[in-house]
């Protein structure tokens, strides 16, 4: 690992996951930086876009009601753990679990802005041109160019493959909040405004 690289981003502390607001957690890990160090390949990519969960009341949320299964058991870890998934059995979607043990709060990281080693991000992706946002906007795309897969389901968020670092601060007056994507199902909860995306920032999803 690049040891300047390392130094410069350092791991967010535990108190910043497990705070009980996972809304405000979903804000405030726009600006951030998801660093993955996977096969030896050091990426990061600024957080765009992201999208708030909430196991005990959100009928969109997987552990609704707080409902245990083999997939959503770590949901219900303290906060600053990875939950991973296959979507329809294709996208690997990467979460971070919030909030303190025996809830289960995550927030879906949707969109990234390219960082570091590019390259490598568009080797995984098979994407020939830089600039193009298909890269890293989307859930599944964002996973894919990162490296994670479902074997980091648990990992720590601290530890040495998969660390969010601070970056930049984003104001409110600065972050859209619209209906989360792909949730209809979920009744009035697929109303709540709990996707969370950087105004004006190229590398966000096109969700419709």
């Amino acid at each position: 690992m690049n040891r300047q690289f390392s130094d410069l981003w350092q791991p967010l502390p535990p108190t910043f996951y497990r705070r009980s607001d996972v809304v405000q957690v979903a804000k405030d890990l726009l600006g951030k930086v998801l660093i993955t160090n996977i096969a030896g390949e050091l990426c990061a990519a600024k957080i765009v876009e992201t999208e708030a969960y909430c196991g005990a009341t959100d009928r969109a949320c997987h552990a609704h009601l707080n409902r245990r299964t083999k997939r959503t058991e770590i949901m219900f870890a303290a906060g600053g753990v990875a939950y991973v998934y296959l979507c329809y059995g294709i996208h690997t979607l990467f979460n971070v679990v919030t909030n303190e043990e025996g809830f289960a709060d995550a927030v879906l990281i949707r969109a990234a802005e390219p960082l570091y080693n590019v390259e490598q991000m568009m080797q995984r992706r098979g994407i020939a041109r830089p600039n193009d946002y298909r890269l890293t906007a989307g859930p599944g795309a964002l996973s894919q160019a990162m490296g994670i897969t479902t074997k980091h389901y648990g990992t720590c968020l601290w530890g040495k493959e998969i660390w969010i670092a601070d970056y930049q601060y984003v104001a409110e007056s600065n972050i859209i909040s619209s209906p989360r994507v792909g949730v209809s199902y979920a009744g009035e909860d697929a109303l709540l405004p709990w996707r969370f995306r950087i105004a004006g920032n190229l590398w966000c999803s096109r969700a419709k």
